[in-house]
């Protein structure tokens, strides 16, 4: 019988793809109307936001996989189980709570207490010794990459949020922009040495960045240069910890 940790994985990864559906039958608004209303200058394009589609996928295949006998006994499995849920239900009280109160405060702890669970995950990632093809596939990939979209989803949140109670930082707001999305990299950076190089964190952020210089850097340079340097600093960084063989072989097998 299937222990309860695996249990709630996989319902919570399926509730996390329900919870959207909530305005069909009357109760708040889509996340993207309510997005909108707080639309920021470090907000992604909306066609960015399709990249929910293979995140949803690949935590769908995670929950499944975790579920199979032959992972009972995984010590990876075991390590992350927790913080998976734990990631998978603040995606579901994050769509819950903005469809219907938008995009306050709360909706930035909610989205915090997630990234410190995927984050908590990829931490246990870096301290494996090595993977099998199957984790690779099943576990590092798809909860790599949405640690890395929750990472710049998190940064933009909170901008929104500022939006939302009318908050506003003293200094044009195109500079401001600018600055956050530099120190966003530079986080991301950070994080890729502290994971050991795991490629397949800074893939969404990069693909938020480019969302981003797509919808404003025409008409905002600060904008448009602070994405390319941003960019640059991540890509440079996962390029000299991907030098390392050891580390190539971790991650890509």
């Amino acid at each position: 019988m299937s222990n309860p940790r695996a249990l709630a994985t996989l319902i919570l990864a399926f509730a996390q793809i329900a919870t959207p559906l909530l305005p069909m039958i009357g109760i708040g608004e889509p996340v993207g109307e309510q997005s909108g209303q707080t639309q920021t200058l470090i907000t992604p394009a909306g066609w960015a936001f399709a990249i929910w589609g293979p995140l949803y996928f690949g935590t769908i295949a995670y929950a499944i996989w975790q579920l199979l006998p032959a992972q009972r006994d995984s010590q990876l499995v075991r390590r992350i189980g927790w913080h998976a849920a734990g990631a998978f239900l603040g995606n579901a009280v994050w769509v819950a709570y903005t469809q219907v109160w938008g995009l306050g405060f709360p909706s930035v702890l909610i989205i915090l207490f997630t990234l410190v669970n995927l984050l908590a995950i990829l931490r246990v990632f870096a301290s494996m010794p090595g993977f099998t093809a199957g984790e690779r596939l099943a576990a590092v990939l798809p909860l790599s990459a949405l640690a890395g979209w929750l990472t710049a989803a998190t940064i933009v949140n909170i901008a929104a949020a500022l939006n939302f109670h009318a908050i506003v930082l003293p200094g044009p707001a195109p500079l401001i922009a600018a600055a956050i999305l530099i120190v966003g990299g530079a986080i991301v950076a950070a994080a890729l040495v502290g994971t050991g190089g795991n490629p397949w964190y800074p893939l969404p952020f990069l693909w938020a960045l480019f969302a981003i210089h797509q919808k404003l850097g025409a008409a905002y340079p600060a904008i448009a240069t602070a994405t390319i340097v941003a960019g640059l600093l991540v890509i440079a960084t996962l390029v000299v910890m991907l030098a390392s063989a050891e580390r190539r072989r971790r991650y890509l097998g």
